[in-house]
């Protein structure tokens, strides 16, 4: 595992320690079994994200994602509540994937740039869920009990939210280190033209990609709207930033090709301890709102910075390398 994931991980001990200082109630047992638990969905976006940024994209959609697709679900589990858990979680993924397939088929063949068309995206599917909603919320006592119960539902001790991330960021990592398709995405993003060379089609990347963002943004969908008992038209808003930051802290390049599962976590629970512990040591939602942008400004920078290296050591390599030799001109003989 990269050196930066034990680093992060040592970071995030150090900061439970000093928040236990001025906070002693943030580190019970209890808050942070609260905080895994909440943490989940996060979980589920990064990874989602992740893919997008490996292949030099970005998803401004997963957190309207997330909404339209929790409304949809509640708004369903009002009209039909004899459907099992089961079904809502499936019908979540399917939702998700579609929606993200709406973003792949825009970025990969219509050729519009990510971060254009997933922030249109974005405007679109708020707009969407007004519409299918009227405008109205969906709380807790209009949503059916097996909706509601699903995600806190334990199995062996564990929550089910937590067990579906597990889940999710386990098939990720088997995906993107033991499959072709998977070492496609490290490829695409660290160098298109040499993929190109390679055989890897980079349509066929980039469509996978956004449709895998889709995919989880809608697991997290049902399972934040399950969790919090609550469907509405701005559920998830500013979300996004908290995934993206998370991703940056994790070790997620700038320019693509390099990140990690492992990293994105870290990140992801990073986050979620800041923005948690925030409150508990009396700070302005205000002040929080510049913190998290203030992350993410400095996990960008130290990513960048961590890619010069390698991009000096480029240039090195090809001013050592000797010149081809010419050739001598021959004269045309008269």
């Amino acid at each position: 595992m990269p050196r930066r994931e034990p680093a992060l991980a040592i970071l995030l001990v150090l900061l439970l320690v000093v928040i236990g200082l001025r906070a002693p109630a943030y580190v019970t047992a209890g808050n942070l079994v609260n905080v895994l638990i909440d943490s989940s969905v996060l979980c589920i976006l990064v990874v989602g994200q992740l893919f997008a940024l490996l292949i030099r994209g970005i998803d401004l959609s997963t957190a309207a994602n997330l909404a339209f697709v929790g409304m949809f679900l509640a708004l369903l589990s009002q009209a039909h509540p004899e459907l099992p858990a089961i079904a809502y979680l499936l019908l979540a993924a399917l939702a998700g994937l579609f929606l993200g397939a709406i973003n792949a088929v825009f970025i990969a063949i219509v050729g519009v740039p990510a971060i254009i068309c997933t922030l249109g995206t974005m405007v679109i599917y708020r707009g969407m869920i007004f519409l299918l909603s009227d405008g109205a919320w969906v709380s807790s006592h209009e949503m059916s009990q097996p909706f509601q119960t699903f995600p806190l539902e334990s199995w062996l001790g564990v929550p089910n939210i937590v067990l579906v991330a597990v889940l999710v960021a386990l098939s990720a990592w088997l995906f993107l280190r033991f499959t072709s398709t998977g070492r496609a995405f490290y490829a695409v993003g660290s160098s298109p033209l040499a993929a190109t060379f390679a055989g890897i089609s980079i349509r066929r990347t980039t469509l996978l990609g956004f449709i895998l963002s889709g995919l989880c943004s809608g697991i997290a969908g049902y399972l934040w709207t399950a969790r919090y008992a609550i469907a509405f038209t701005q559920a998830g808003q500013g979300l996004e930033f908290a995934v993206i930051a998370a991703c940056f802290i994790g070790g997620v390049a700038v320019s693509g090709g390099r990140g990690s599962i492992a990293g994105v976590l870290v990140g992801a629970l990073f986050i979620s301890v800041v923005q948690t512990a925030l409150p508990f040591v009396r700070v302005s939602p205000f002040v929080q709102t510049a913190i998290s942008g203030t992350i993410i400004l400095i996990a960008v920078a130290v990513n960048s910075r961590a890619e010069r290296p390698r991009g000096r050591q480029i240039l090195e390599v090809e001013e050592r390398r000797p010149a081809p030799a010419l050739m001598p001109i021959e004269e045309p003989s008269k």
